[in-house]
């Protein structure tokens, strides 16, 4: 590891000035990241490696392609003042969307090439105006950097904060994107975010699917259809059957048929447009058939922020829970997660939960003191 070496009095490389609090705990860095960084993916631990300076300046300093995973929550555009000051103080927002884009530029460097990038930001109104802050940045990165954004997902905060105003509604939503480098072959285990399906059952000797569905009205349908020749009500009868089946031995948990002249297609009538309508047009009909597995969710996350969670020192409502997700879907099991805002530690504290290695960039030392805390509290 290049002579990489971490001493008794918590000194990498013989020069690197530390803050050791325990043991158990890893070290505030404050210069020679890169150094730090290979000798902490050189270890087996859980505990984040947290990196004291501007991310730019830390993120320079980091290997090409090495980290599977990165989300944060920057600071926001004009909201509050936090310490030690940096992006999010600008008097104009679009310095502040070309200072984030700086920094996901170095961020794109070092996210492998099959990793993910997740971003949450909140907006900020300019006067009366609703500055449409989370999507300038997300079009700057699509734009100019070359991301490619898989996901706009919509953060319900189920409740919003002191909101004085007469003249709008209340805001209680914020916007997570979800970044890729590729547009194929970037990791995504769909399967580690599925919720629990509803299972079969037999009712009076025949199968019933999850939602109660039997095939007996569509066997009716198929019957009394004047849209369908013999040969396509045989082919129907048919598929009909063998979709029972599936849902018999457990290869599908539910299903819906759509049938020409009984259902609409999905989406859209236009064969130019649906291949469903063309489907439907050839064959007439089809399935929808659901995952045995259960369904993916929705781009609509009902999580409350954090300060409904269990922290009082920081300001930020970015929660744990909301993290969950994103590292499960799109982080491998050994994967290395990387937040370049990262505040009092939340992506690192799921990271954490979830046996995956850190790091934390944060220009404050005391955020960083405070990250320390609370990985320590879960001992």
């Amino acid at each position: 590891m290049n002579g990489v070496y971490i001493d008794s009095e918590g000194v990498i490389n013989g020069s690197l000035p530390v803050t050791r609090n325990t043991e158990t705990s890893e070290m505030i860095v404050r210069e020679n990241f890169r150094h730090a960084f290979l000798a902490h993916q050189s270890k087996v631990t859980k505990f984040p490696l947290l990196l004291n300076g501007d991310a730019v300046a830390v993120l320079r300093d980091l290997p090409d392609s090495s980290v599977d995973f990165a989300m944060t929550s920057p600071p926001y555009w004009g909201k509050r003042e936090y310490e030690n000051g940096g992006i999010g103080l600008e008097n104009d927002y679009r310095d502040f969307v070309k200072h984030l884009a700086a920094v996901f530029s170095e961020l794109q460097r070092v996210l492998k090439p099959e990793g993910s990038f997740w971003l949450n930001l909140g907006d900020s109104y300019n006067g009366k105006g609703l500055v449409g802050i989370p999507w300038r940045v997300a079009f700057e990165l699509v734009d100019n950097q070359g991301w490619i954004l898989r996901n706009s997902v919509i953060w319900n905060k189920l409740k919003g904060g002191m909101d004085n105003s007469k003249d709008r509604l209340g805001n209680v939503h914020e916007n997570v994107f979800h970044f890729v480098k590729q547009a194929k072959g970037y990791y995504y285990n769909a399967d580690a975010i599925r919720s629990k399906p509803r299972e079969s059952k037999v009712v009076n000797g025949a199968i019933v699917s999850a939602t109660g569905v039997s095939g007996v009205r569509y066997k009716r349908q198929i019957e009394l259809s004047t849209a369908l020749s013999d040969a396509e009500k045989y082919s129907a009868f048919s598929a009909l059957e063998q979709m029972l089946a599936d849902i018999s031995a457990g290869r599908a948990s539910d299903f819906r048929m759509i049938i020409r002249g009984q259902q609409r297609a999905t989406h859209s009538d236009s064969e130019k447009v649906s291949g469903r309508a063309k489907e439907l047009r050839d064959k007439g009909f089809y399935f929808l058939k659901y995952n045995p597995k259960g369904s993916k969710p929705s781009d609509v996350w009902d999580i409350v922020p954090e300060d409904t969670q269990r922290r009082a020192t920081h300001f930020a409502p970015y929660p744990v829970d909301l993290c969950y997700l994103p590292l499960l879907a799109t982080c491998p099991e050994n994967g290395t997660v990387i937040d370049p805002f990262c505040g009092t530690g939340t992506t690192l504290i799921a990271a954490r939960n979830l046996g995956r290695k850190s790091v934390g960039i944060d220009i404050s030392r005391r955020y960083l003191e405070l990250t320390q805390e609370r990985c320590e509290s879960l001992l």
